[in-house]
């Protein structure tokens, strides 16, 4: 099969779809890989590095586009819609969930669509939204330690105190992989943690894992309502598969923090849980509103490309090569690969897409 990895757009996304050992597994079956020029010179990796993989070195995203697969990191944006074709596999993350227009080219394009983030095994797991929900996670208590800094427009908190004040209180709405992994951050800083969840046995599971040391509560809206107020940060970490998380802090919420409180949701790329988030970026990552300050950043783990991308592509590359080899038999004989499938000839096929664009479902059955 002919692989394209065109280099990434979005502000300040430095991953890369295919690191060169991926490239490397990938022409040892005989595919064919067209890299773009500088790629992957954000993650680490330079054009000499793909050369020796194996791949062949185009000047244009045209290029690297018109192949049979295309493997990306993030989701194709306005300006390479032009390159969607009905011939064509695309392999990324969509979170199509929140992105009525890029639903719509999709569907336009005839492209068969698979998102990472949609990829489920038997028991429910997503392998290939874990590393980068772990990344996530951390940084999440990273970033919001930095925006607390009173320079930033923070309170000035530091979240580990000192002996004699107490340390911030950091807040975080979702037991999953991405609250786990900000609780395991906000803990190591000496912070004092709460968790949220809906879910009486993962709140079991939690408490197992970290004990008397984070607060667990269970999410309800009263138990909400009493919380956010005290946070010094507060991190979403609802994550609805395929679809947008619900809204757990209302605006009215958000006034009664405290001025110079931060908030970071990293389920803004779904559509966030928190109704005064909206989407931000790298370059100009953060805003205040009611008072408070608000990170939105959708592709947080392009902070650290040299990581994410070699996290991302370990769980990436078997399905990679699967597809390579089988084409689109691959989805008859891997059913994780198979709840994968977004979009495909101008139909929408995953369930959760389709109940969040009924009347696109329903204009194109």
């Amino acid at each position: 099969m002919k692989v394209g990895v065109p280099k990434e757009i979005k502000d300040q996304e430095f991953r890369v779809g295919l690191t060169p050992g991926s490239v490397q597994a990938l022409t040892e079956r005989g595919h064919s890989v067209r890299v773009e020029t500088q790629a992957g010179i954000g993650a680490g990796f330079t054009d000499e590095d793909y050369g020796k993989a194996g791949a062949t070195l185009v000047s244009t995203a045209a290029e690297a586009w018109d192949q049979e697969m295309v493997v990306k990191v993030k989701e194709p944006l306005a300006e390479e819609y032009g390159f969607l074709h009905k011939e064509q596999l695309l392999f990324t993350y969509l979170h199509l969930a929140a992105g009525r227009a890029l639903t719509e080219a999709l569907l336009d394009s005839g492209v068969t669509a698979i998102a990472y983030e949609t990829v489920e095994l038997p028991d429910r797991r997503l392998p290939l939204l874990t590393p980068m929900s772990i990344i996530a996670g951390r940084l999440s208590v990273q970033f919001g330690a930095r925006f607390l800094e009173r320079q930033q427009g923070g309170r000035g908190v530091l979240l580990g105190g000192v002996p004699g004040v107490r340390p911030g209180r950091v807040t975080i709405l979702g037991g999953g992989v991405v609250g786990t992994e900000a609780a395991k951050m906000a803990l190591g800083l000496g912070a004092q943690v709460q968790m949220i969840d809906i879910n009486v046995d993962r709140l079991g599971e939690l408490e197992a894992l970290f004990g008397p040391r984070v607060e667990l509560l269970y999410s309800n809206s009263a138990q909400i309502e009493a919380v956010v107020p005290e946070a010094d940060l507060l991190i979403g970490a609802v994550l609805v598969p395929g679809r947008r998380p619900p809204t757990l802090v209302s605006r009215s919420l958000v006034r009664q923090m405290r001025p110079g409180s931060v908030i970071v949701d990293v389920a803004v790329d779904q559509g966030g849980c928190i109704e005064t988030l909206r989407v931000t970026s790298h370059t100009q990552p953060i805003y205040v509103e009611e008072g408070v300050v608000h990170y939105g950043v959708p592709n947080m783990p392009g902070a650290v490309p040299w990581t994410a991308a070699q996290a991302l592509n370990n769980s990436t590359l078997p399905y990679v090569l699967k597809l390579a080899d089988q084409g689109l038999q691959a989805f008859d004989r891997d059913p994780a690969l198979a709840h994968g499938l977004n979009v495909q000839r101008h139909q929408i096929i995953h369930p959760a897409i389709r109940e969040s664009f009924p009347d696109l479902a329903a204009a194109l059955a």
